[in-house]
């Protein structure tokens, strides 16, 4: 009587740390550090004239301080692309494993096309991380898939497919955890500061209202807090920007990676059992 072995699901392995879950968290610390910032670093009576923080800026940090109350709130946004990009850099270091991703696939393709199963179980172990994990779970479904009898060698590829695929997206949320923050902040960035220019200028045509040629100083201060919001919400933007395509192009590769390894166990589990129907 013909049996069949049912593949095991795949399971996920321990791979280090992998990624602040909470961000929320993360942008409430921001948020306060940014409110220290502006309060204590910029608002600090030396940068102003007559130690008054209502004064007149005598340097950039005061200047900075004349931005107005969206300055925080652009700080914030700056500080958490800064935060979760750390925290992501370290998430995809320990998702690539220990050693280098290119000569791992190399050497489990080496492996694999000699049939040596055992060595590139080896390797995956000693390389650990997202793609290691894919990996062993493709190795599991090709011993699975030889100690199966009933099945025809078409159906056992599509399962070795199958586990590799069902690993695959078992990793990809840790992959890509916080990344739509980011992305969000590429946008988030720019609208707030213009927000922030917007109320500057009306601020600025508010004192040019005010009888005559209007307050000097608060004409200088409207268009200090637009110009500067300006400056902070495209340089938020950019390090977005930059973080969000950096990483993204990292997850591309390792998902490449990890599909040409998967191929290449499917088609050695194809070509050695050729006898199969």
């Amino acid at each position: 009587m013909a049996t069949t072995q049912k593949a095991a699901s795949p399971t996920k392995k321990n791979q280090g740390f992998q990624g602040i879950r909470a961000a929320i968290w993360v942008i409430v610390v921001c948020f306060v550090i940014a409110l220290c910032i502006f309060k204590y670093l910029l608002g600090n009576p030396a940068n102003f004239a007559g130690n008054d923080p209502a004064g007149h800026p005598t340097n950039l940090l005061g200047t900075i301080y004349k931005g107005g109350v969206i300055v925080p709130i652009i700080q914030t946004l700056l500080l958490t692309v800064i935060a979760l990009s750390i925290e992501r850099w370290i998430a995809l270091r320990s998702a690539f494993g220990t050693g280098s991703l290119a000569k791992f696939v190399l050497n489990v393709k080496a492996a694999v096309s000699k049939g040596d199963f055992a060595e590139a179980q080896r390797i995956c172990d000693k390389q650990r991380g997202s793609v290691a994990n894919v990996v062993s779970a493709s190795i599991r479904a090709y011993k699975e898939m030889e100690a199966t009898t009933g099945m025809k060698k078409a159906q056992k590829v599509s399962k070795i497919q199958q586990a590799h695929e069902e690993a695959t997206q078992l990793e990809m949320p840790t992959l890509q955890m916080n990344l739509p923050i980011i992305a969000t902040i590429v946008t988030l960035g720019t609208l707030t500061g213009l927000l922030g220019t917007v109320i500057g200028m009306i601020r600025s045509f508010q004192a040019l209202a005010a009888g005559g040629g209007g307050d000097s100083l608060a004409l200088s201060t409207g268009i200090s807090e637009a110009l500067i919001n300006t400056a902070f919400g495209i340089l938020t933007s950019w390090v977005a920007v930059i973080s969000y395509n950096t990483f993204t192009n990292k997850i591309d590769k390792l998902t490449y990676a990890l599909d040409e390894v998967g191929y290449s166990i499917a088609q050695t589990y194809e070509a050695n059992h050729a006898d199969e129907a």
